[in-house]
């Protein structure tokens, strides 16, 4: 293909080609194949050169696929082992110094495949999940999603260098299959403000400071990439899709009127992405890059206006990210068109994306065989948004009637949709119509509830639990697959259920647990185990999303409104409780989380969707009280990765947030302890929508932070009881009772012996038996420890 020199001015012409391409591709395979190939590698059943052999073999069909669809530059690079924040790190050489010797470490350089030169595999995955003897890198979620990136570890001490092999490698790998590749990278200056001070280094140390530093690095690493035939390589820089001070806007200008001044460097596309750019775009366009690629759906609609409002990108690239690539709904084709027939009058050229990495969506609705044809027809997974890209290229380029089929399918589906009555229930409307403010209100302010709850409950101080679920054993998921494949009944099922849980009840009292859970054995997933039972949703068989690593869920769709028929987990929590003299707590998943981990529908607020699911679990929680359970916990891990990036957008997201889980709690009983749950995220900046919450007990992730959670929760004031997590269950290690113990008395330095608990960071389901039992262990040992050392009178 021959490509139209770069237009000036207003704009590119009719007849300059238009481009499609994407900024990533989901990287797990058709059947998780990655996911299975490390898992077998870290047990030892796959070799080195197997996992090499995978990985390669995923790569070539991802960018077969692209390119048989039509997109006309792939990314390379985008592909991870375990994440592409933790590749940034061996690219630039910021391997922290407790992992060096691990990264290092190479017995068989023949055989083992290397993330890059200077890092081997095992150190390349100590990084990411530790060892026995080596704690991990923090780990917190990707902006406003649910995928997870490992922080990097920064300090004044820290030295970069080059290591930009894995990112050659694969470049040279699509250049040899005859694709045009687009390396993609992340770029230095979110790269640093993604960062965290390493331990021992001063809490206010600025990565930032670090640029300069990191600079030739990146300059480096680009012509290494020019010299293997790279023509355009792209730097992600998310993080300027946020509120950024006047400092770091003049560090990125600085960062890119560099780069952009090489003369030994291929020409560079800046990418951001989940919100505008906002005073970002000035700067950027401003530099001497060739191009920008700005996303153009949700919340960053506005870059619109505001490309407009600084006079466009004459001579430069732009690439319009106008396919939400978030969601899994079908675009509206006529729209797009019209928003990339409005940008072509304001860049030197134009070319077609989704808006951000596909990486977010699942793979292919052609796998989904139990979803209604027409509802199918609804929906777009990544295969079907690069069609849809490359079908708005095409238009774009040679016209809407090249594409006349193509709009008028897409017209049907819509108004399919729109008429659909499970879209509209109106009994639905009517009850989340009706709520009232009494609604989402305890009957009583938490001082006096707490009381009451003290005297009901009677627990030590320092009271142990857990978050809720314990390991899913491979048993457990056979008995799942044996029921839905008819090799065993429904009676049967149960009986495995209730065995589970009666181990489960037994190993808790015996540890010396003070609050109970059942274990959720019964549960696939904690959204969509509720989903399956709520009208409005619908479940996918093959529709994986990487969260973490190998960790992969399977986010329903909540496609219209939404009710519990009945209820969802009352059988299983009283079956536990009547095992057990202590407490067991009910788990449930709250309305923010639901709508976080789905994938929602688009076509009202996500207020009024919030507001519904709270009422359906409402009824769950009062049901739950009803059949005597004492201690509810509703967790809402996704209330602060669903925060908006920019600051202006946060009240009115927050104040609809905190209203759906006060409508959830607010029926109970004063005696009535609820919980929440919350891990891998930055807290400190909604302390006060925490409080508001009006939640009993609060748990959070701090293992891996330091405990710095707790500090935070003591500069804000907050009055509640709180568990800030002792044992970081994202790691295979055992944390010895000493560790624990050293961590609940930095917990301690900052919050009140009555007001503070001890239990793990996170659900354990994706542990094993062995390390659940000597790491609860080893926290009531800590527990224990630690409570007999406080003060007399202390209550």
């Amino acid at each position: 293909m021959t490509e139209t020199a770069t237009g000036t001015g207003a704009g590119q012409s009719a007849a300059a080609t238009v481009r499609a391409t994407v900024y990533g591709y989901p990287r797990q395979g058709r059947e998780r194949e990655l996911k299975k190939a490390v898992e077998g590698y870290w047990k030892g059943r796959v070799t080195a050169d197997e996992l090499r052999r995978t990985a390669a073999e995923l790569r070539r069909a991802n960018w077969r696929q692209l390119a048989d669809a039509g997109i006309h530059e792939v990314p390379t690079g985008d592909f991870s082992y375990y994440d592409h924040v933790l590749d940034t790190t061996v690219m630039v050489g910021a391997v922290p110094e407790r992992h060096r010797a691990a990264a290092e470490a190479d017995p068989a350089p023949s055989s083992r495949p290397r993330p890059s030169a200077g890092c081997s595999l095992d150190g390349y995955f100590a990084m990411a999940r530790g060892t026995q003897d080596v704690a991990p890198l923090e780990m917190t979620k990707w902006f406003d999603t649910n995928y997870h990136y490992l922080v990097p570890e920064l300090g004044p001490g820290t030295v970069f260098r080059a290591d930009p092999g894995k990112q050659v490698t694969e470049l040279r790998e699509a250049l040899a299959l005859g694709h045009r590749p687009r390396p993609v990278l992340v770029g230095p200056v979110t790269y640093l403000l993604l960062a965290k001070p390493a331990p021992g280094v001063a809490a206010d140390f600025d990565p930032l400071t670090l640029l300069d530093r990191l600079l030739p690095v990146y300059a480096e690493v680009l012509a290494e990439l020019r010299a293997a035939g790279a023509e355009w390589v792209q730097l992600d820089e998310p993080a300027l899709v946020q509120d950024r001070t006047p400092a770091e806007l003049h560090a990125a200008a600085r960062a890119y009127r560099g780069l952009g001044g090489l003369t030994d460097r291929p020409r560079l596309l800046i990418a951001s992405y989940f919100d505008r750019l906002g005073d970002a775009l000035p700067v950027l366009a401003g530099t001497p890059v060739d191009g920008l690629a700005l996303d153009f759906t949700g919340a960053a609609a506005g870059n619109l206006d505001d490309l407009a409002a600084v006079g466009g990108l004459p001579g430069k690239r732009l690439v319009a990210g106008v396919v939400n690539g978030r969601n899994i709904w079908i675009n509206d084709l006529e729209k797009s068109l019209a928003t990339l027939g409005t940008l072509l009058g304001l860049a030197g050229h134009v070319d077609v994306a989704a808006s951000c990495s596909l990486l977010h969506v699942p793979l292919d609705t052609a796998a989904e065989h139990d979803i209604d044809p027409q509802i199918l027809r609804w929906l777009a997974f990544a295969r079907q948004k690069t069609t849809e890209v490359v079908t708005l290229a095409r238009g774009l380029g040679q016209g809407t009637e090249t594409i006349a089929a193509e709009l008028a399918a897409n017209r049907a589906d819509l108004a399919s949709r729109a008429a659909s009555p499970i879209t509209r229930v109106p009994a639905v409307r009517a009850r989340a119509a009706a709520v009232t403010d009494r609604d989402t209100r305890r009957s009583q302010p938490y001082d006096r509830r707490a009381a009451a709850q003290r005297a009901h409950l009677s627990l030590p101080l320092l009271p142990t639990t857990t978050i809720g679920s314990f390991p899913q054993t491979g048993e457990l998921r056979t008995a799942r697959a044996d029921l839905r494949a008819g090799r065993i009944d429904a009676v049967a099922y149960e009986e495995r259920i209730k065995a589970e849980i009666q181990e489960v009840i037994s190993f808790q009292e015996k540890a010396g647990l003070d609050v109970l859970v059942h274990g959720e054995p019964e549960r696939n997933d904690m959204v969509q185990y509720f989903a399956e039972q709520l009208t409005g949703y619908l479940a996918t068989q093959h529709g994986w999303v990487q969260s973490y690593g190998t960790r992969y869920v399977r986010p329903p769709i909540l496609a219209g409104d939404l009710a519990r028929p009945e209820p969802m987990t009352v059988r299983w929590t009283t079956y536990a409780q009547s095992l057990t003299g202590r407490p067991v707590k009910g788990m449930l998943t709250g309305p923010v989380t639901m709508l976080a981990w789905s994938f929602v529908r688009d076509d009202q607020p996500l207020a009024d969707t919030a507001r519904q699911v709270a009422l359906a679990l409402r009824d769950e929680v009062n049901d739950l009280e009803k059949a005597g359970t004492s201690v509810i916990q509703v967790d809402e891990p996704a209330l602060r990765e669903t925060l908006p990036l920019r600051a202006d957008a946060r009240p009115a997201y927050l104040a609809w947030a905190t209203e759906a889980f006060r409508l959830t709690t607010g029926g109970v009983r004063p005696a009535t302890q609820i919980h929440t749950h919350m891990c891998y995220a930055e807290f400190g900046d909604i302390l006060a929508a925490i409080e508001d919450l009006d939640a009993d007990v609060i748990s959070l992730e701090a293992a891996r932070s330091h405990m710095q959670i707790a500090g935070e929760l003591a500069e804000a004031g907050y009055s509640r009881e709180a568990g800030p997590g002792v044992y970081d269950i994202h790691s295979p290690r055992v944390p010895g009772a000493d560790e624990a113990a050293a961590l609940l008395r930095k917990g301690l330095a900052a919050l009140p012996p009555e007001r503070l608990w001890v239990n793990p960071d996170c659900g354990l389901k994706t542990r094993g038996w062995a390390e659940v039992r000597a790491s609860l262990e080893n926290l009531v040992t800590a527990a224990r420890t630690v409570r007999a050392t406080l003060p007399a009178g202390s209550s």
